[in-house]
């Protein structure tokens, strides 16, 4: 995978650029100056990112995801991670019928959902999974492939399905091997 240098990064007008961030040169971002990306983060190939986005530290987003910020925002929190395929959206026609959709019909004639979502930290959203508007997924939840999230999520859980159900708790190990990182980086 090749990325860009840090230099084609600071060129690109984000509002906020952590140290050591990897960006495949690959991926596609759109509007980069409604984006902050925190220290360590990556992004791989093939990713689509636009509109409003604020990524954590640590965060990974591997190839294929579509991270579609809009107006509302997507929050991505420390040590979260995006696994292959996985799409996250602000926003949604309405498929009742009610109003026209798609991006080529005027405002007027449609009725979007527009909400915010967040990834809390060390959440961990498996292969093919799809969050939609409006979800919070809390703190240190895992969601495995091919979950649909559709609405918010309590800490700590193991999360499967379509729906998204709460499977069982998940361990939180790795709290402290977290800290033990953050030390040992600090006492260097």
């Amino acid at each position: 995978m090749a990325y860009y240098t840090q230099e084609q990064l600071e060129n690109m007008g984000f509002s906020s650029l952590g140290k050591s961030v990897k960006i495949s040169d690959k991926a596609c971002l759109y509007s980069p100056e409604l984006m902050e990306i925190g220290d360590y983060s990556r992004i791989d190939d093939f990713c689509v990112l636009s509109g409003r986005l604020r990524i954590g530290a640590h965060v990974h987003i591997a190839p294929f995801c579509l991270v579609a910020g809009g107006v509302h925002g997507i929050v991505m929190e420390d040590f979260s991670g995006l696994a292959y395929q996985v799409q996250v959206f602000t926003q949604s026609d309405d498929y009742s019928g009610r109003s026209m959709t798609n991006p080529t019909v005027p405002s007027q004639y449609k009725q979007e959902s527009k909400k915010p979502v967040r990834i809390g930290r060390h959440v961990i959203i498996g292969a093919g999974s799809i969050v939609f508007p409006g979800v919070d997924l809390a703190d240190g939840c895992s969601v495995g492939a091919m979950t649909l999230v559709a609405s918010s999520t309590e800490p700590w859980g193991i999360y499967v399905g379509n729906p998204a159900r709460r499977l069982k708790d998940r361990k939180r190990d790795l709290l402290d091997l977290e800290r033990k990182m953050q030390q040992e980086r600090d006492s260097k």
